[in-house]
């Protein structure tokens, strides 16, 4: 249900659905408007948002029903999420099938679910007010507590599985390599965020330079330096590139030494993580050429977690004699 939140999700930012939806209820409103009367009132207030006076001005009811359709989507599956997750965890809790650890623990996996919907709507407010976009920034924390969440989730899940006696926990430094190249993929996500929230992935459509250039610097305007990086889209967009060069080098080095350390838990993950890695490049190659589709560079998305996901079950493993894959 992650991945599938998160492939809405990203096609709702991309339709620029996001603004749709003016009102948060966070337990009331599952229910979309059912009426002429009731789409009438949801329509005129989203009338009164920026982004229709600066931006959709052009827009009839049935084009707002179109872009309403998938904030509308991703809220409800949000919602399910929770409902899904919360009322079995009461059943289990109230009949003392959870252990106290596994009960902190899921406590602890609720509480950032539900963080990530107060942070969603963080997101959106920003883009209500004066300013029809919401703020790439708070854009990208979105994309990556929804990150955190589902390794929290994946490593819980791994956890409970059973030590074996035929593999050994893999060494300090091949953890240490994994838990490095899974920060990376999560900087790299959050400059993905960034290109989103700036559609800065309209900025070049050629590969794998950017417009003739690869210095993210020389595509800065009139501020430099780090600023231009996370707040101009050719920079953004050249940085994007960079950081996933140098991803590709770090994974090749992460993947050479979880080999050469000959845990044999580590050989399926390692596999998946270097599929992952190659199909993420070519999914990103193709939403720039072809001018940032919907489709696949929702792919992008989804495969930027599942690759962060490979990394996690690597390192869970590796932390421990545990059979994978």
């Amino acid at each position: 249900m992650i991945l599938l939140m998160t492939a809405i999700g990203g096609t709702t930012r991309l339709t620029g659905s996001g603004l749709s939806m003016v009102e948060w209820h966070p337990l009331m409103g599952a229910l979309p408007p059912l009426s002429g009367a009731a789409w009438a009132d949801v329509f005129d207030k989203y009338q009164a948002t920026p982004q229709y006076l600066q931006v959709n001005d052009w827009m009839t009811l049935a084009d707002f029903k179109r872009i309403f359709f998938w904030e509308y989507i991703h809220r409800l599956l949000g919602r399910s999420i929770g409902l899904v997750v919360f009322v079995p965890w009461i059943w289990f809790l109230v009949r003392r099938k959870l252990s106290r650890r596994l009960a902190w623990q899921t406590f602890g996996l609720l509480a950032l679910g539900g963080s990530q919907g107060l942070l969603g709507w963080y997101m959106v407010e920003s883009g209500l007010v004066d300013d029809p976009h919401v703020s790439h920034l708070r854009l990208a924390a979105h994309l990556l507590l929804a990150f955190v969440v589902a390794q929290a989730v994946a490593w819980v899940r791994l956890s409970l599985d059973p030590t074996t006696g035929d593999a050994r926990p893999a060494r300090p430094g091949t953890r240490l390599a994994l838990a490095g190249l899974g920060v990376f993929v999560m900087i790299q996500s959050a400059w993905g965020a960034f290109m989103a929230g700036t559609r800065a992935g309209w900025f070049a459509s050629t590969f794998p330079d950017v417009n003739g250039v690869y210095n993210p610097l020389a595509l800065a305007g009139g501020d430099g330096g780090f600023h231009a990086l996370v707040f101009d889209p050719g920079p953004i967009h050249a940085t994007h590139r960079l950081l996933a060069w140098a991803l590709v080098l770090l994974a090749a080095v992460v993947l050479a030494v979880g080999w050469r350390d000959g845990a044999p838990q580590l050989r399926g993950p390692l596999k998946l993580i270097a599929a992952l890695l190659v199909l993420q490049v070519c999914l990103g190659a193709a939403t720039v050429i072809l001018h940032v589709p919907t489709a696949v560079a929702v792919a992008h998305q989804v495969t930027a977690l599942l690759l962060l996901t490979c990394v996690t079950l690597a390192l869970e493993r590796a932390r421990r004699g545990v059979r994978a894959l």
